[in-house]
C-alpha cells in the first residue's frame, strides 16, 4: 500500500481520458472537499483523487473504499463496476448511483448520462443521505 494513504482514505476515482480529466475531475475535487469536511481534522479521513488507469494497475489500493465517478465511456473502474455494483438510485436516462447500501462491498459509482446529468448524479450522492451513510460504515468498518 502507498504509505501516503491511511486504510481508512476515501478513494475517488476519475477516467483519465481528456473529457473526464477536464469535466469529472473537478466534480471529483467537489467530492473529496465534502468527504474531507466530513472528516474533520482526522487525517485518516480523507479522500484522495486518482485516475482509473492508476487505481486499476495498483492492487495495493484496492483494500480502501472507492468511489468511481464517470460514466463506463470515460471510467474504466466505472465500466468494470456497471454490471456488478446494485442500483441504490436509478433514474432512466438521467442517473445511476451504485452502491451496496449493506456496505458489505465498499465500492460506489456515481454517474450521469452526460455530463450535466453527471454534476446532478454527484450532487445528489454528496447531499443526501448517500454519502453519509457511506462514510459512516466506511470510518466505523475502518476505525
Amino acid at each position: 500500500m502507498p504509505e501516503d494513504l491511511y486504510p481508512a482514505n476515501i478513494l475517488v476515482v476519475t477516467g483519465s481520458v481528456p473529457r473526464a480529466e477536464m469535466m469529472d475531475r473537478p466534480l471529483a475535487y467537489y467530492l473529496k472537499d465534502r468527504i474531507d469536511d466530513c472528516g474533520g481534522s482526522d487525517p485518516r479521513r480523507k479522500a484522495v483523487v486518482l485516475s482509473d488507469i492508476w487505481y486499476l494497475q495498483n492492487e495495493a489500493v484496492h483494500e480502501h473504499p472507492v468511489i468511481s465517478l464517470g460514466g463506463p465511456g470515460v471510467n474504466a473502474l466505472s465500466a468494470a463496476l456497471y454490471r456488478t455494483l446494485p442500483p441504490a438510485l436509478a433514474i432512466e436516462d438521467v442517473l445511476l448511483i451504485q452502491m451496496d447500501v449493506t456496505f458489505e462491498d465498499r465500492r460506489a459509482c456515481v454517474w450521469g448520462m452526460d455530463h450535466d446529468r453527471t454534476k446532478i448524479a454527484v450532487a445528489t450522492f454528496a447531499q443526501h443521505r448517500f454519502l453519509g451513510a457511506y462514510l459512516d460504515a466506511m470510518w466505523q468498518s475502518l476505525g
